[in-house]
């Protein structure tokens, strides 16, 4: 499968949240989110559904790609995804810090969130 993001993307997040650290297998999880129409997947992906979004892999490594809402005019691409690495994309904010391992500093700058991010916000 094959994923392409034209342009900035709306922004850039890290979660701390239990189903992002068990789906990473990590302590967070890095995204950006782009307008759909500005991402174009190709290839066979699988997907499995949580409360928030629906969590797409790549069937043939198992490897996060992207989530998505229906109905929803985003997409959030996975980081470790992007064949260029590392990226100059830098978090803006972060999701479940409660959760952020102790070892772990908070990104520069960064909008902090107890949970979720509200609605229309960083």
């Amino acid at each position: 499968m094959r994923l392409e993001a034209r342009g900035k993307p709306l922004r850039v997040g890290l979660c701390h949240c239990l189903t992002c650290r068990k789906q990473t297998g990590s302590a967070f999880m890095a995204y950006a989110v782009w307008d759909t129409g500005q991402v174009t997947v190709t290839g066979d992906t699988r997907s499995w559904g949580e409360t928030t979004d629906d969590r797409n892999f790549c069937p043939k490594c198992g490897s996060g790609v992207f989530a998505a809402e229906e109905g929803n005019a985003e997409i959030e691409v996975r980081l470790g995804c992007l064949d260029e690495a590392p990226t100059d994309l830098t978090p803006s904010y972060e999701l479940w810090v409660p959760r952020r391992e102790h070892w772990q500093a908070a990104v520069a700058g960064s909008v902090q969130h107890a949970g979720n991010r509200p609605p229309d916000k960083a």
